[in-house]
């Protein structure tokens, strides 16, 4: 035994030991300094969730990675083999995981650019839904039918993304068909007047009217108004309810299309057949 211990002293020395502990106090240390990098990063207001998601990881995983190099460094590893060995991996890791790549480095212009944020509405593609997570990988989204999809992100680099939910506020389009006997001038004022008393219609900018052209069975109009984003499907339903209402009581048509089937005559063949 005292032969097996001497052994091992002659071959581990004081400043083995001592290489040791440094190392071990400098990951600790690393360790402790990188939770205290999340705490600014987290306090910052101009951020959304998602970007201080980002930047705390890569200035927590930033200063492990340091804390790692000085502790094989002080336990007497040559940082340039172990850089050109990782270098190797990551040339390896990089083939293999392209697309990974890809959408990692999408996912960080996302958050940089801030096209959406969590909780807009947007469209990509044929999709449209609320922006549940914006991920390194990948966005998911929630459909009005409460389905969940998952987009790579760079899908959504590549494609155009429509915000409805960018801006405050929003136009509605309400397009009307009325006879060709109406008075344009009166369609005009009852649109205005639907428009102007509903409260939840802006006043700036004000309703527009247009007129749309002639249509097969009626003169197509179209009322422009403005809304907050949150009130469009109440503001929309309700004001085409109020002009169908305002319309009867006027004695505006509102016409639909009506086709006429003429029947060709029956031949003296075809009646002799019959009989």
């Amino acid at each position: 035994m005292k032969e097996f211990l001497h052994d091992i002293g002659s071959i581990v020395t004081k400043q083995h030991v001592f290489n040791f502990v440094s190392a071990t106090i400098i990951l600790i240390v690393g360790v402790y300094l990188s939770r205290l990098t999340e705490r600014p990063i987290n306090r910052l207001s101009q951020l959304d969730s998602n970007q201080r998601m980002l930047f705390s990881k890569i200035a927590r995983y930033g200063v492990i990675t340091l804390a790692a190099a000085a502790a094989l460094s002080q336990l007497g590893f040559d940082l340039k083999v172990v850089l050109g060995a990782a270098g190797v991996l990551t040339v390896a890791i990089g083939f293999a995981a392209q697309t990974s790549g890809s959408n990692l480095i999408s996912g960080i212009f996302l958050m940089v650019e801030r096209p959406f944020v969590t909780g807009d509405t947007v469209q990509v593609g044929d999709v449209t839904g609320v922006v549940m997570t914006i991920d390194l990988l990948s966005t998911k989204l929630r459909t009005p039918n409460n389905l969940m999809v998952r987009i790579p992100n760079e899908t959504m680099v590549k494609s155009n993304i429509v915000n409805f939910t960018y801006f405050p506020i929003r136009r509605i389009e309400i397009t009307v068909g009325v006879g060709y006997g109406s008075d344009l001038a009166q369609v005009e004022s009852i649109l205005r007047e639907a428009a102007n008393a509903h409260p939840l219609c802006l006043d700036e900018p004000e309703p527009e009217f247009l007129f749309q052209g002639f249509g097969d069975s009626s003169i197509n109009v179209q009322l422009n108004v403005w809304t907050l984003i949150n009130n469009v499907l109440i503001v929309k339903n309700e004001v085409y309810t109020d002009i169908k209402a305002r319309f009867g009581t006027a004695g505006i048509e509102i016409p639909f299309p009506t086709r006429t089937i003429l029947l060709p005559e029956a031949t003296p063949a075809a009646e002799q057949i019959q009989a």
